[in-house]
């Protein structure tokens, strides 16, 4: 999106944080309820976003998922994800729809500025892929005027805007969805993180290949309200130990093959 919109968004929704933070806080910390129950931790994302989020027979699945209820299970609450449209999900935390947002969020400055995050959990990049058949683009010097596909609201669009012009970006609900258009012909690359497209890859989806190096290093964590500094506390907390004892690896292990949190880059 472009920086003079993306100023205008940000204005508005610290102006709606502070409105909120005013009107009073919720616990959300993983305290049970009066009458004894578990307390719902709710945890927002786009189930757009096979494989780290996806609906497969009308519930939620994903990699995305399964941390939540590792995460909800360790901090003794109930899992409850949800779906948001992406494009507005910042502004329903911040709303207080839920309680947190676990959908491969990139921490980035900007949106620094309007919610915290948690430690990273899980690390990956921005990968350009093409069509097996495509020869004509190696380097990213080869997208000047190309059609390049990515997903509504995320950080490739601004990526893609460094390589072609503004017409040639092509915003998308899915990262699949785009993908899947590459071997049609009706985009020449898609932007997306490297995990999505490595694994249709490896799932034989589409005809696509990956093209060079990543072009950037992204933490992904759990982003949560700037006052909910307890909850982010708990979700550290509970992060540390489903890495500890084995669990982050046996998910992880279960979607990619692989511990895709790796190192610190």
């Amino acid at each position: 999106m472009n920086k003079k919109w993306w100023d205008l968004l940000v204005t508005t929704m610290l102006a709606g944080s502070v409105l909120l933070a005013a009107c009073g806080s919720q616990d959300s910390a993983g305290k049970t309820e009066s009458n004894g129950s578990q307390q719902d931790f709710h945890y927002a994302m786009s189930g757009l976003y096979k494989p780290f989020n996806f609906k497969e027979n009308g519930q939620l699945a994903g990699f995305d998922v399964e941390i939540g209820q590792a995460l909800a299970d360790k901090m003794g609450m109930k899992a409850a994800p949800v779906t948001n449209p992406w494009e507005t999900i910042v502004q329903g935390l911040l709303a207080k729809k839920y309680d947190a947002i676990l959908g491969s969020m990139t921490i980035t400055p900007e949106r620094l500025k309007v919610v915290n995050f948690t430690n990273p959990y899980y690390r990956s990049g921005s990968e350009i892929f093409v069509a097996d058949s495509n020869n004509d683009i190696k380097t990213p010097s080869n997208l000047k005027g190309k059609k390049i596909g990515v997903v509504k609201a995320s950080p490739y669009k601004d990526l893609a805007l460094t390589f072609t012009d503004k017409a040639n970006v092509m915003e998308y609900d899915s990262d699949l969805t785009a993908l899947m258009d590459l071997p049609t012909g009706r985009l020449d690359a898609v932007i997306t993180d490297q995990m999505v497209g490595l694994r249709m890859i490896k799932e034989g989806k589409a005809k696509i290949k990956d093209v060079g190096e990543p072009l950037t290093h992204d933490n992904q964590a759990i982003a949560i309200r700037k006052e909910d500094k307890q909850l982010q506390d708990k979700l550290n907390k509970a992060l540390d130990e489903i890495i500890k004892d084995g669990t982050y690896d046996k998910i992880s292990n279960k979607w990619f093959g692989r511990n895709i949190l790796g190192e610190k880059k």
